[in-house]
């Protein structure tokens, strides 16, 4: 039983290759650049993209199972080339977001691609993570200044590790009984903005400020940071919305994993080199 990995290099793709290495399944892995991928030597790496369909079928040829990465564009001819091919399960990166009506949402197209997958026939398994801890990856600079400058502090939400979804992911490839299954993965703590502040604060040893800007503020930093104003506008609703209803883990990663999930304070000692 091979599986294909698409989006072998992309954050939670490149942890899917490892976790079905290390259980010792055969892994090919869709890659654009194997030179820069670095893959595991156990993978068999082939040269490809979900963006460029064209190269599918070699990928595609003996494979019996897919992690299928988010590409809402090509979506439906992957599938075409896939069922062509013989593929019968298709586990499915897709977001919490899916089903939230907001024009600038992610859920967008994690639905076109749900549905995709869906109407294809596949026996599918849709993975729908909330917020990433990577994404206050994006604070490193503030970190360093010791401010961090956001706006809804208080906003409340249940951030989970790219880790603990690659594994879910290997867990639901290997298994049969998630079949027709939507999982929504989080955290194991409910954490607002402020509070990630304050664990970087303990776990890194340094004092770091948290300055609370308005959504106005917030609003034009990230438009001009190049952000779509549809997609600022859908970020700040969201913020706004675990403000006045703060989310709740869903215990789902342990149930599947049989584990505890990986703490935001965890997540932040694994990398006090890079907000150093």
């Amino acid at each position: 039983m091979t599986i294909l990995v698409t989006g072998a290099t992309g954050s939670v793709g490149r942890l899917v290759v490892d976790e079905l290495v290390a259980a010792g399944v055969p892994v090919r892995a869709l890659t654009v650049d194997p030179s820069r991928a670095r893959l595991p030597s156990e993978a068999e790496v082939v040269v490809g993209s979900l963006a460029k369909p064209s190269t599918l079928p070699v990928a595609l040829k003996g494979v019996s199972a897919v992690y299928l990465a988010p590409m809402a564009k090509t979506v439906r001819r992957f599938c075409e080339l896939a069922s062509e091919a013989g593929v019968s399960r298709v586990v499915a990166l897709s977001g919490s977001s899916v089903g939230d009506g907001h024009e600038g949402s992610s859920g967008n197209e994690y639905a076109a691609v749900e549905a995709a997958v869906r109407d294809a026939g596949f026996a599918w398994t849709f993975l729908r993570p909330g917020a990433f801890m990577n994404n206050t990856l994006d604070w490193v600079d503030m970190v360093r200044a010791r401010e961090v400058a956001m706006a809804y502090g208080d906003a409340t939400q249940t951030p989970i590790d790219l880790g603990d979804i690659a594994a879910v992911a290997a867990r639901v490839l290997g298994s049969d009984g998630h079949v027709g299954a939507t999982h929504v993965l989080s955290g194991p703590e409910a954490i607002s903005l402020r509070g990630q502040v304050a664990t970087l604060e303990s776990v890194l040893g340094k004092e770091i400020r948290f300055r609370e800007l308005t959504r106005a503020e917030q609003r034009a930093q990230w438009i001009g940071f190049g952000v779509p104003e549809a997609a600022v506008d859908w970020l700040l609703d969201g913020f706004e919305e675990t403000l006045r209803h703060p989310q709740v883990p869903t215990g789902v990663v342990e149930e599947l994993l049989g584990r505890p999930g990986t703490t935001y304070a965890q997540w932040v000692a694994a990398r006090r080199e890079v907000f150093a």
